[in-house]
């Protein structure tokens, strides 16, 4: 799906540059130019970009809890 109108850049490339180390709407400005014409997209652009990172959150620790009856 078409984020960014104006420069023709899908929700597949915000992803992928994600996958790639970008982490703000300021890199994907940078890096992508998302956001640089009309700014429309800015907002579902900010959606996609941390709705990428947040499935890329992995558990690092599992504590065992002991529950009392």
């Amino acid at each position: 799906m078409i984020v960014c109108v104006c420069n023709n850049i899908s929700d597949r490339e915000i992803r992928q540059a994600v996958d790639l180390g970008i982490s703000s709407i300021a890199e994907l400005r940078k890096e992508l130019g998302v956001g640089t014409m009309c700014g429309t997209c800015v907002s579902y652009a900010r959606e996609v970009l941390h709705d990428h990172i947040d499935s890329k959150t992995t558990i690092t620790e599992l504590r065992r809890t002991t529950v009392v009856a």
